[in-house]
């Protein structure tokens, strides 16, 4: 008998949902809009409320800082690049934040999670945002792999490097009804080549994120951020792998990669965040491609294919593959500070804001997962 019921349910239930879809989209999208409205009026105002940014150091979590800064609010920023947040703080201040503390910290390790949070509330005594945008992303397909020491990598970042922090600070943003913003991409349900494992964490990370804001019962807001290609280092063409304390940069990407302004996705996810919006998509017309997903698999499907045939040669990363990589003699490129602003300035006991300094003889947090330093040998590069 249940058979027969879902054999009709099956056959009757999308298409009735998307006449019902059709017929009731206008009056949501008017009902949508006053909302958003509203909320843009009596949104959150975050003047001296407390707001930490993990992956602060560079692209998108960089922007955000800005913008919370514009906000006047007080800052902590988390990364593993210290040097490189000394210049975005002093930013930040310039913009308008009321204070800035800098924290370098592995956002996959629990402990560098609790260190970070309990200092700041130590200092402030409360936490208001969290923001999660530490990520990292591939473009090498997954059968040419011959190092697998870089998959755990790139799940524990972009998965666990957002849960961790979550953990820690839950208890804080219940106390003072905060929100969590997390960074997330249209490839965690839109399929693209050279990526599974960075799609596949996403998914986990929507899902995740999806269900904790059910389980919290609106005592904790959630924002999911979704976006398609950003003009970050990673799609800028730099690969980042962490080996003991050194950062090192590769050249990574062999195909030009256009992308959308990290800066306009950084104001969306901001106004977004203190609006109390579930999501913040950019930009928004990806999402029919989910109904297409959803209802005709296979067009979108298709449509995938024809556009990736005109790639007539297969090309691939080198990154994760086991081929030699070519080394530059130049130091590692950092994302260029705004030319508006002052250089990075050397810490003084005289700042106002408060900073936290490095611990003399530490070196930067290693990677769980990360293989010792070693030089592979000449391996001959096949020709595509």
């Amino acid at each position: 008998m249940m058979d027969l019921v879902n054999s009709v349910l099956n056959f009757v239930v999308p298409p009735a949902s998307l006449v019902m879809l059709a017929f009731s989209w206008p009056a949501l999208y008017f009902i949508n809009t006053c909302e958003r409205m509203y909320n843009s009026f009596f949104g959150e105002d975050m003047e001296d409320k407390i707001v930490i940014i993990t992956g602060a150091s560079s692209g998108i979590g960089e922007q955000i800082a800005y913008e919370y800064a514009k906000k006047k609010a007080h800052l902590v920023l988390v990364a593993r690049r210290e040097t490189r947040l000394w210049g975005i703080s002093e930013n930040a201040r310039a913009l308008g934040a009321k204070s800035v503390l800098i924290t370098a910290a592995d956002v996959v390790k629990e402990a560098d999670c609790r260190r970070f949070i309990t200092e700041t509330v130590n200092l402030y005594g409360r936490v208001d945002h969290l923001v999660n945008t530490a990520s990292l992303g591939h473009t090498f397909y997954l059968e040419e792999a011959t190092d697998t020491n870089v998959f755990p990598i790139l799940m524990d970042i972009n998965f666990w490097g957002n849960v961790y922090p979550t953990y820690v600070a839950l208890p804080y943003l219940r106390q003072s009804r905060g929100r969590v913003i997390v960074n997330a991409s249209v490839e965690s349900w839109l399929p693209l080549p050279r990526m599974s494992l960075y799609a596949a964490a996403k998914a986990a990370l929507v899902n995740f994120y999806e269900t904790l804001r059910f389980e919290l019962n609106g005592d904790v807001g959630v924002t999911i951020a979704t976006h398609g290609w950003i003009g970050t280092e990673m799609t800028g063409g730099r690969f980042m792998l962490e080996e003991g304390a050194e950062m090192q940069w590769k050249e990574e990407r062999e195909v030009h990669a256009s992308g959308s302004s990290v800066e306009d996705f950084a104001k969306l996810i901001v106004s977004g965040a203190c609006r109390g919006d579930p999501y913040v998509k950019y930009p928004s017309w990806y999402d029919i491609f989910l109904l297409y997903r959803v209802f005709t698999p296979n067009v979108l499907q298709w449509t995938f294919r024809l556009l990736l045939s005109n790639q007539s040669a297969r090309k691939t990363s080198l990154i994760g593959t086991g081929r030699p990589l070519l080394e530059s003699s130049s130091p590692p490129r950092m994302q260029p500070i705004p030319e508006t602003f002052s250089p990075p300035r050397q810490p003084s006991s005289e700042s106002s804001s408060p900073r936290r300094r490095p611990v003399s003889g530490s070196s930067s947090p290693q990677h769980p997962s990360a293989s010792p330093r070693r030089r592979m040998g000449p391996v001959p590069v096949q020709q595509d």
